[in-house]
């Protein structure tokens, strides 16, 4: 603890995460500023992953103006008088001088909801980088024992086709060889499917079958990779149902902040929403777009002196995981948008770096989310592009990971408060249409999503719906959001 000019008034003093080494610093701390007459004070607090956390909340919760100084700071102060020598002692008084000379920065405080979605959406994407290895680790696998067959099915067709993973379940119970599907053949290989419930289509087997009569013999431990690809393959679906279960999570959180107008940007659906939504915060913590784009490090770095100008590469001193999302989106949308896709191509044409058009891109697009989120507006653009509905895209989503009814109820009206009522009308339209035909079904699911629909359209000011619907009036008052009806 020091004063203004460096002089030390509390010596470098350890303290363990313990509740009573913390209480005991923060006495300290209060016993020497009644001693030196010290009225003001800032404490800082150097970032080291979320070690700091502890004791930052501890400070903050003391009542003292709690700062945190990036350790690129710290390291530039210490550099300057130590050179390559790092010591404790020395990082304090690092510490100290990036603080005076400004650099102990206040950071804004999310709510529970910005940081629920920041933890939700980092723990899909390490689950689906490791539902990505076991990918790979079972195609290895099966070609040593089932040579070609995961040929049958390119690209990610093995994973997202159930007949792929049904027929290996079938192999693996009647020997682990292809042999297995010659002695069984098409019929009895149909048959087996239809017993398991499995949606397949015909030539699909005759495919399998096919490949079966001319495959290579596997490796002779094919009984002991057997179990371990099976092992790997029950591994993988329990990573599967656990993403799924997040980003239904994650799409309940995104709804209730204004993050999820960007559903009406065509090429933006809810994971890259809530993406970019985990990692940027709250908007009203952003002065512009530039502040974004500053913040992820959306831009070239530059080293000029005298004659000498090089630059293009982009800046280091970012927010990593930030600047990540963003070039999500920037994917996203050469993949998924016109427009985008048209500027890729002409800048491409152009001779420029591919790497350097998704920056680009990540750049250009803040403006316009940035002015979607901050205004609580929906798409609009030169380009002239078709906006995408945000009840009905979040609705699409729901319903192809099977949201329970309540749960979509509650996430739809969350939606329809962050919406501006100057867009009530055109939001209804899609949904109207929807309600319209499942009403009609005598389908049980989409008879209750006419009911669920009835309730959103009725907050929509919509309430010209066709008698069929009686499961429930449109004068009986709407439940607020996060409750359910039954």
């Amino acid at each position: 603890m020091c004063d203004f000019y460096g002089k030390v008034l509390v010596n470098p003093t350890p303290v363990e995460h313990r509740s009573s080494d913390l209480k005991a610093m923060v006495l300290l701390i209060k016993q020497t500023m009644d001693a030196h007459g010290v009225k003001d004070l800032i404490c800082c607090v150097e970032m080291t992953g979320i070690y700091h956390q502890i004791v930052s909340r501890t400070l903050r919760s003391a009542g003292f103006e709690t700062r945190l100084v990036h350790p690129f700071a710290s390291n530039h102060y210490r550099m300057a008088e130590s050179g390559d020598i790092k010591t404790d002692d020395k990082d304090l008084v690092a510490i100290h001088r990036a603080s005076v000379n400004g650099f102990g920065l206040i950071e804004h405080e999310w709510n529970e909801h910005y940081q629920s979605l920041k933890l939700l959406t980092r723990h899909r994407r390490d689950l689906v980088k490791k539902r990505a290895k076991l990918q790979s680790q079972i195609r290895v696998r099966l070609e040593s024992c089932l040579p070609g067959y995961a040929g049958l099915f390119p690209g990610t067709d093995l994973w997202e086709h159930e007949i792929g993973q049904m027929v290996l379940q079938f192999i693996a119970d009647h020997g682990g060889t292809s042999r297995a599907l010659l002695d069984a053949g098409i019929p009895g290989l149909t048959k087996w499917l239809k017993e398991q419930q499995c949606s397949f289509q015909a030539k699909s087997v005759e495919r399998i079958v096919a490949w079966a009569s001319n495959a290579a013999t596997g490796n002779r431990l094919h009984p002991l990779i057997t179990r371990l690809w099976q092992q790997l393959l029950i591994d993988w679906r329990q990573k599967s149902q656990q993403i799924l279960e997040v980003e239904r999570e994650t799409a309940g959180l995104l709804a209730q902040t204004p993050w999820i107008l960007l559903l009406s940007h065509p090429g933006i659906n809810v994971v890259s929403a809530a993406e970019v939504a985990g990692e940027t915060g709250p908007i009203e913590h952003y002065a512009s777009a530039k502040a974004v784009t500053g913040r992820a490090g959306l831009f070239p770095s530059r080293y000029q002196s005298d004659g000498v100008d090089r630059g293009g590469k982009l800046s280091r001193f970012r927010n990593g995981k930030m600047r990540g999302a963003w070039m999500l989106i920037a994917d996203n949308l050469i993949k998924c948008n016109e427009y985008w896709r048209g500027k890729y191509q002409f800048w491409k044409e152009q001779g420029h770096d591919p790497r350097d058009i998704r920056c680009r891109v990540a750049n250009r697009v803040t403006r316009t989310v940035f002015q979607i989120v901050a205004g609580q507006k929906l798409f609009q653009h030169p380009s002239r592009l078709d906006r995408g509905y945000v009840l009905s895209k979040l609705l699409d989503f729901h319903r192809k990971h099977q949201t329970p009814m309540d749960v979509v109820l509650a996430d739809l009206k969350a939606a329809t408060g962050q919406l501006p009522k100057s867009a009530y009308a055109d939001e209804a339209k899609p949904l109207n249409d929807i309600c319209s035909k499942q009403v009609r079904s005598r389908k049980k699911e989409p008879q209750q999503l006419g009911s669920l629909l009835v309730q959103v359209l009725a907050k929509l000011g919509v309430t010209n719906q066709p008698p069929e619907v009686n499961s429930t009036s449109l004068e009986a008052p709407v439940a607020e959001s996060g409750e359910s009806d039954r």
